[in-house]
C-alpha cells in the first residue's frame, strides 16, 4: 500500500497509533505523504509561530511541501489557515498533532483548491 493510500484509510482500520498526524510522526519517524486534488504528491509539516497576540501568542498551521512528480525535489507549497491558538507552543503543537490523517487530507484539499482559485487564468497554481 502506498503512503497516499494509507493516509486515506478509515481511522480505526489497521494500526491505530498512526491515524493522527502526531501518531504518524511517532510511529514512522517521517511525515506522511498525501496526493493532492491536483494529482501532485505532498508531505506535511506542522508549524508553530509566536505572534504579538498577548492573550494567545502562539498559532499553528500546516505547511504542505509539493513534490515533483518524480519525487526528486520540492516544487512549491500550500499552507493551511491558522488551525490552533494558545498561550503556549506545546498546546498548539498538541492540537496540530491531534488532527487525524483524514482531517489533514481534507485540509490539504481545501488549501490546494484555494490556491487554484487565486491563480491567474491560464496559469497553474504553485
Amino acid at each position: 500500500m502506498s503512503d497516499t493510500e494509507a493516509t486515506r484509510a478509515v481511522p480505526g482500520e489497521g494500526e491505530g497509533e498512526d491515524t493522527t498526524l502526531g501518531g504518524y510522526f511517532d510511529v514512522h519517524n517521517r511525515p506522511p505523504a498525501f496526493e493532492g486534488p491536483d494529482g501532485h504528491p505532498y508531505t506535511v509539516s506542522p508549524e508553530v509561530e509566536k505572534t504579538g497576540d498577548l492573550v494567545n501568542p502562539y498559532v499553528g498551521y500546516l505547511v504542505f511541501p509539493k513534490w515533483a512528480a518524480t519525487g526528486v525535489g520540492i516544487v512549491g507549497h500550500v499552507e493551511s489557515p491558522t488551525l490552533a491558538r494558545a498561550r503556549d507552543s506545546a498546546t498548539v503543537e498538541g492540537a496540530l498533532r491531534a488532527h487525524t490523517l483524514v482531517e489533514v487530507q481534507a485540509i490539504l484539499d481545501r488549501a490546494v483548491a484555494a490556491l487554484a482559485e487565486e491563480a491567474p487564468a491560464g496559469e497553474e497554481a504553485e
